[in-house]
């Protein structure tokens, strides 16, 4: 799953490629743990964690820049709908593969890394929802560490980080770093973070500002039913822009086509 020597994974993972690009056969819970078990472990090295969707792709097929991100240390998981169907299609072992959701991954992150006490630290777009994340998590997981937030619309160009951003984290001595940014903001900025710090940067997405509030279980009616799939792909239409929906009908043409 990455670069990290010292951490054992237990076992090794299975990745595809959808697009072109490395993608994690995972599930959330299994994500969750591996997360938290290199954010615990000791290391000078800075890794990204991405969850990316089917407009990701897309938007890699069209940006050269883009797309290198990809190529940089770091690993991939599901973060959509459509991109989870992909890996059901082409994965050995398609049981093994979940969406991992970027909501439920944040909560779980905080929740089970309570254990090692592990460091958090958020990028927002304003302080108020920054305050408010912060605030609802402390109270929702006590004895959850979260050491400090920097908000900031625009803050990582291509090549470039935001230095005030770095010493925050730097000072905060962060082990996971939360980046609720748009794309391709978020990717960027995860991507130069890890140039220049050690720890875990993850691009969770821009609803990281009102993730621990919107949070809803899924009805344990819904996995008794067998309409798990098509659950989590009405989650996922919900909160769609009308921007990505010609991209996502490429997704799944290049998909069918075995690109």
């Amino acid at each position: 799953m990455t670069d990290f020597q010292e951490i054992d994974l237990r076992s090794a993972r299975e990745s595809v490629l959808i697009g072109g690009l490395p993608f994690e056969v995972t599930d959330l819970h299994t994500a969750v743990r591996d997360v938290v078990t290199i954010a615990a472990g000791s290391s000078n090295q800075g890794l990204v964690v991405r969850l990316s969707n089917a407009y990701c792709l897309t938007r890699a097929s069209r940006d050269r820049e883009y797309r290198r991100l990809f190529a940089r240390p770091g690993v991939t998981l599901p973060g959509g709908a459509l991109v989870t169907w992909a890996i059901g299609i082409r994965a050995r072992h398609p049981r093994k593969g979940a969406w991992v959701r970027g909501p439920s991954f944040f909560l779980e992150v905080l929740d089970h890394g309570r254990e090692e006490d592990l460091r958090h630290f958020m990028i927002g777009t304003s302080d108020h929802t920054l305050t408010t994340l912060v605030d609802d998590a402390t109270s929702r997981y006590p004895g959850v560490n979260i050491v400090g937030a920097y908000a900031s619309p625009s803050i990582a160009a291509e090549n470039t980080v935001d230095h005030e951003c770095v010493q925050r984290i730097a000072e905060a001595n962060a082990d996971i770093v939360w980046i609720g940014l748009d794309s391709p903001q978020r990717e960027f900025t995860a991507a130069a973070l890890a140039e220049r710090l050690p720890g875990v940067f993850v691009d969770v997405g821009a609803n990281l500002d009102s993730v621990a509030g919107s949070v809803r279980p899924k009805p344990t009616w819904i996995d008794a039913s067998g309409l798990a799939g098509a659950h989590q792909v009405m989650c996922a239409l919900r909160g769609i822009r009308r921007s990505q929906l010609l991209g996502n009908a490429r997704f799944v043409l290049a998909v069918i086509r075995g690109e």
